[in-house]
């Protein structure tokens, strides 16, 4: 994460932008750039930290010998390329000496941008290289094949090598597991700008805003149960991934918990993400970071409602947090390891996945709810009843399965 000169994390807007080569992903940062986001660009960094008199470079000619510079003392990028390509040992040490450089120049930048700024990092090998949690959101940029070939052999460079290339890197459905946004770019640039347009207005601008001024993303108060939507587990993936880069060893395990953690069940479009923790204090002392990564605590819900058989409020004890992202609905309940409120979100949520009695119980009731309350906080409220009600039949059936929380 990025520091100011102070030692205080940066709180601004962090965007990660990548592609396979010859998406058209330097078209997205150049419209990018033309809205008002500050562009990182890391090939430019990584030619930067190999110039000639850097410790980059003399690493280079340590590892692979003199013969990948030129006779004027830069990078003879041709003969390095012939070095590494298709050798995945050579290609780590190179890897292993530009990629902390172009990080460690990146920070920097990141740090010198202005306080409202969104700042685009333009990463060719960001999936590959496991930074999609550093960031608020990734940005993938999806072009054909074809459509990929064409542009590179336009610029120069022969089918074979390439094919070769692409190959070589990740593929689209591996990129797409790390992406919040997918950006088509098969169409025109009037297509490709209209829709980088929309995601400025839409999302990132309230985003960044959000994440400056600590303001949570707020729930419709316009009630919505939606069916199951099966990408509700990839967006817990993302989230969840953000959350333990940014806690560390705080977090003891991440779960997605609530109903959108239950196969087949309808729920409102929010996700519910448990922090199991040693103490509060731990959660506490990671405001911080929590509030980097744009994760912002309602400070004046400090435990769940007790349910009978743990009448005291002490029980139940929690400190919750609410996401920025405007089109991400986010809540995060930090709880201590074998707390009651702990063991009863991972207890309900396995009971509704393994009993389709109860789910569907539990879904006819929230569309009983849904037709009688117009409001999302009424229908929260309204809805608490049920879960004293089916308490019998949860305990039943925790003692019939034997249940205990699954490993971490």
């Amino acid at each position: 994460m990025p520091w100011d000169s102070a030692g205080s994390l940066v709180r601004m807007l962090r965007i990660g932008l990548t592609g396979g080569i010859g998406s058209g992903k330097s078209a997205v940062a150049a419209h990018l750039a033309s809205l008002g986001a500050v562009i990182v660009d890391s090939d430019v960094l990584a030619r930067e930290v190999v110039a000639p008199g850097t410790p980059g470079l003399a690493a280079i000619a340590e590892a692979f010998g003199d013969g990948v510079i030129a006779a004027d003392g830069t990078l003879d990028r041709p003969a390095l390329a012939a070095r590494v390509f298709g050798d995945t040992a050579a290609r780590r040490v190179l890897e292993s000496i530009t990629h902390p450089r172009v990080r460690a120049r990146a920070a920097e930048l990141f740090a010198a941008a202005p306080a409202d700024a969104i700042v685009v990092n333009d990463v060719p090998l960001l999936a590959e290289v496991g930074l999609a949690p550093t960031y608020h959101l990734v940005i993938v940029v999806e072009t054909p094949l074809e459509t990929r070939i064409e542009r590179l052999a336009g610029r120069g460079m022969p089918e074979a090598e390439a094919r070769g290339r692409i190959a070589a890197q990740l593929d689209d459905a591996g990129r797409r597991r790390v992406a919040d946004v997918v950006l088509d770019n098969s169409g025109g640039l009037d297509d490709l700008h209209a829709a980088i347009d929309a995601l400025w207005r839409e999302r990132l601008v309230p985003y960044e805003r959000n994440v400056r001024e600590r303001t949570i993303a707020r729930r419709s108060e316009k009630l919505h149960i939606a069916a199951y939507d099966p990408a509700w587990p990839a967006r817990f993936a993302r989230i969840a991934a953000r959350l333990e880069y940014s806690l560390g060893d705080t977090a003891l395990r991440v779960d997605h918990i609530g109903s959108t953690s239950v196969p087949g069940l309808a729920a409102k479009d929010v996700i519910d993400i448990q922090v199991t923790v040693a103490d509060l204090a731990g959660a506490d002392a990671a405001v911080p970071a929590l509030e980097a990564a744009g994760f912002v605590r309602l400070e004046w819900i400090t435990h769940d409602d007790p349910k009978p058989f743990a009448p005291d409020p002490a029980d139940w004890a929690k400190r919750l947090f609410g996401g920025t992202d405007p089109t991400d609905i986010t809540q995060i309940h930090f709880r201590v390891e074998g707390t009651h409120g702990w063991r009863f979100a991972l207890m309900f949520r396995d009971w509704l996945r393994a009993d389709d009695a109860a789910r569907e119980s539990y879904e006819a009731h929230k569309f009983a709810l849904s037709a009688e309350h117009a409001a999302t906080s009424d229908y929260a409220e309204a809805k608490e009843p049920w879960f004293t009600e089916a308490l019998p039949r949860l305990e039943e059936w925790a003692r019939r399965s034997g249940w205990e929380p699954s490993p971490r």
